[in-house]
């Protein structure tokens, strides 16, 4: 079945144990599903797990997420208003759920509904000019009226400028963080406003966890792996608003053979 029109609905016990695999140690988004697709449930693969340590040479097995602690983290989260959801879950954006190293839950937090609409990625410059600004916050508002939601990373400069012009028609904060760890700070009331106005916030990242360096190339890939399309607004050449631009292009070719095989007749590709 095709990932994009595929819906699931986990159960309570099936989500604690996908939260405690992906908490475990040395288990990624990618060896996540490698494991669920192995040994066929999150369950069956934390039991198998002190055994695969051992295979691979390890001299005792890494630490392996507790019950308690996954079902306390769900309860916190929970009081915040956030919703852990699996791929193929109402809520978690169908395009984001077909990326090869998709979050086996995202933390979703406001109106899911707008994530299930199509979005365009507006992302650039931390210290864009007024020019560059202006242009964000037009473009935003232009494609909010065209029925598009606007997602981005939350951050100064450009993102802020795409992300305030089109609360009123639905944007998408990405947090490299928790949901309780807001960066910068000074956008909590920007985040507020968006919640407020029938937006949205995902995040990968557990509660209490502080963004750190290596986490925004992680919300990036969430980003562009959620949108139909990234546009980027004077970005450096080493900046990460181009990695963002490179994820969505990536992804837009490794599809393409899908597209031709799904159609006899030869689709354009997306321009980006």
């Amino acid at each position: 079945m095709d990932a994009i029109n595929s819906r699931i609905e986990l159960t309570e016990a099936d989500r604690i144990d996908r939260l405690r695999l992906i908490r475990s140690d040395n288990v990624g988004p990618r060896t996540f599903l490698s494991l669920v697709n192995h040994f066929g449930t999150a369950r069956a693969a934390l039991d198998r797990l002190p055994e695969l340590a051992r295979r691979g040479g390890a001299a005792r097995s890494g630490r392996i997420c507790p019950a308690d602690e996954a079902r306390a983290e769900l309860a916190a989260s929970r009081k915040l208003g956030v919703s852990w959801l699996a791929p193929g879950e109402d809520g978690y954006p169908a395009r984001l759920a077909t990326i090869d190293d998709a979050p086996p839950l995202l933390a979703v937090r406001g109106d899911a509904a707008s994530l299930m609409r199509p979005m365009i990625g507006i992302v650039g410059s931390r210290n864009a000019s007024g020019a560059g600004l202006k242009f964000a916050g037009q473009l935003a508002r232009e494609l909010g009226e065209a029925g598009f939601v606007i997602i981005s990373g939350l951050a100064r400069g450009v993102d802020q400028a795409a992300h305030r012009t089109s609360i009123a028609s639905g944007t998408v904060a990405v947090l490299a963080g928790g949901h309780d760890c807001i960066y910068p700070p000074e956008h909590e009331d920007l985040l507020a406003a968006i919640l407020d106005q029938s937006g949205a916030a995902i995040s990968e990242m557990p509660l209490g966890h502080e963004p750190r360096a290596r986490d925004f190339p992680r919300r990036n890939r969430l980003i562009s792996g959620a949108c139909l399309g990234v546009v980027v607004i004077e970005a450096a050449q080493r900046s990460g608003s181009l990695i963002t631009a490179r994820m969505a292009a990536d992804r837009v070719a490794r599809c393409l053979p899908c597209r031709a095989r799904r159609s006899t007749r030869a689709q354009p590709a997306p321009m980006i």
